[in-house]
């Protein structure tokens, strides 16, 4: 299974949208499930259901930063070259629904920022597209890193 179906089959699972992307990876980042469950739950729906940064977003550039981010707190370029890389990451999101903030990318839906999740019935799957937002970072990812090799840390 590759991360998009495995990103998708999480989110169908009942994951958030941030947890479904972020485990997907388990296998390129060495994070545990669990824990990684555990540090993406806070970015669903655009964190915290704030809808702010869609949590897809949020997980890639959680992963991004496992895998190619910068420890130095002097090295300028280095971060810049992070923060490019980010960047590009959410030019890509953008490039396929044109944004990355939660709200607008439900701009069709009565959405709210109660902190109660909705049930997960088979009438959210239908009208929810947010499957649609964990392939596309999935994919996003794994194009990525097939072009740019993780360096040895």
């Amino acid at each position: 299974m590759n991360h998009a179906e495995k990103a998708c089959r999480l989110f169908a699972e009942g994951r958030n949208c941030s947890q479904a992307v972020f485990t997907a990876f388990c296998d390129v980042t060495g994070l545990d499930e669990e824990f990684a469950l555990r540090l993406s739950s806070s970015f669903g729906g655009g964190m915290g259901r704030m809808r702010e940064v869609c949590g897809t977003c949020s997980a890639m550039f959680m992963i991004a930063g496992i895998l190619y981010g910068y420890i130095s707190k002097n090295d300028i370029d280095e971060k810049a070259e992070h923060y490019r890389r980010i960047q590009y990451l959410a030019q890509e999101f953008k490039n396929k629904h044109d944004t990355i903030n939660c709200l607008e990318l439900l701009k069709n839906l009565n959405v709210d920022k109660n902190p109660v999740p909705e049930k997960r019935t088979e009438q959210y799957y239908k009208v929810r597209p947010c499957i649609k937002f964990v392939r596309t970072a999935a994919e996003i990812l794994d194009k990525y890193i097939d072009e740019h090799p993780i360096p040895q840390k």
